[in-house]
């Protein structure tokens, strides 16, 4: 397996389209590694400058502490799987997952061990003498993902290989990347713009806008602890709830006005809160942390039913503040009220999170 480093790197087109804007990244050998962010974030390109399918503008690309950027494609080792499978329609399945290998002169024996192991693990041992026409996209998935699998290469790029897939196939090659990936050990760059992809498959998630890398780090202490409001209202569907609130209070007394609901803040979390008394901030409060029932640590918050969407495990309610900020609320299943009514909601005082309106930046408190 690998360790990828990227120093500085930069991909610029033409003259000035800026793709890619001097990142740094440690990807750990044997680590799943997951790109995320929306269209056009440079996570894809990112991707390719790894492979060798983009020259690096600037910066240093390094695989096992040797540079690469240099270094052509076939001779880097590497084994990418695309969205769009690409996989040659006049061949058999297990042509398809043999022609690596004859290209580097591999034994025929150890090319049909290799097929025969790689075609078991994924479960397409039935579909080894169709072409590509002849299967479903998911079966079409498999092989693309078998053949590179039967390389044994130092490290796996995956570019959103499952954006074409059923929802409900999705969820079942999410599962098996994973085994996979248990199984053997292997360094994988997954490049995806699906949330529920990066949150249940990385160990760690690179969070890219702009192309720059916002935040890295396990999914959940992404989750938890978003470095700014981009990263707070782009994980997760509903996202945070990120509200127009103001700071105020006395010496010693600090407190949120969200919409002219006073919430007092604990002395404990002070800490650099201080400088932004009397100033507006982003309160921020994820859907699952609002509460239809009170309890110890919630703080009421009243709103007007916009609508409620039942899901089936749960509830999603949308609200206006009085000031007509809306936010959503995921509620138990059982949750109903009629649009236009009052209501009250408790925020999780524990769970809130304060942002900067101008840098879009976390504000760090206690």
């Amino acid at each position: 397996m690998a360790q990828i480093t990227l120093k500085g790197i930069t991909k610029v087109f033409g003259h000035d389209v800026v793709a890619v804007d001097n990142i740094d990244l440690e990807i750990g050998d044997g680590e799943f590694m997951v790109l995320l962010g929306p269209s056009g974030c440079g996570k894809s390109t990112t991707l390719r400058m790894i492979a060798g399918l983009e020259e690096v503008t600037s910066g240093e690309l390094m695989i096992d502490g040797k540079r690469m950027n240099d270094v052509d494609p076939a001779d880097r080792d590497l084994a990418i799987v695309f969205q769009n499978y690409a996989l040659y329609p006049h061949m058999t399945v297990s042509a398809n997952l043999a022609f690596g290998l004859r290209l580097r002169k591999v034994e025929r024996d150890e090319v049909e061990r290799r097929i025969n192991k790689t075609a078991a693990m994924l479960g397409i041992e039935e579909l080894l003498a169709r072409r590509p026409k002849e299967l479903s996209g998911g079966q079409q998935q498999r092989v693309a993902l078998g053949r590179a699998l039967v390389r044994n290469p130092v490290a796996f790029l995956f570019d959103e290989p499952l954006s074409n897939l059923d929802a409900k196939l999705r969820a079942a090659m999410r599962t098996e990347l994973i085994k996979i990936h248990r199984e053997l050990g292997a360094t994988i760059v997954h490049v995806t713009h699906d949330q529920v992809e990066a949150m249940t498959m990385g160990e760690r998630m690179c969070i890219m806008r702009d192309g720059r890398i916002v935040q890295v780090g396990e999914p959940l202490e992404v989750y938890r602890n978003p470095a700014d409001t981009f990263v707070a209202g782009f994980l997760a569907s509903p996202p945070m709830n990120l509200l127009k609130a103001r700071l105020l209070g006395r010496a010693g007394e600090l407190e949120i006005d969200l919409a002219g609901t006073g919430i007092a803040i604990p002395p404990a979390r002070h800490g650099s809160l201080e400088s932004y008394r009397d100033k507006a901030v982003v309160f921020g409060v994820r859907p699952e942390d609002l509460h239809a029932e009170p309890a110890p640590g919630r703080v009421p918050l009243d709103v007007k039913v916009v609508t409620v969407e039942a899901l089936g495990p749960e509830v999603v309610l949308i609200a206006s503040l009085a000031d007509d900020q809306e936010l959503a609320a995921r509620l138990n299943r059982g949750f109903s009220a009629p649009v236009g009514s009052d209501f009250r909601l408790y925020a999780d005082l524990e769970m809130m999170h304060l942002f900067d309106p101008t840098s879009e930046t976390a504000i760090a408190e206690g």
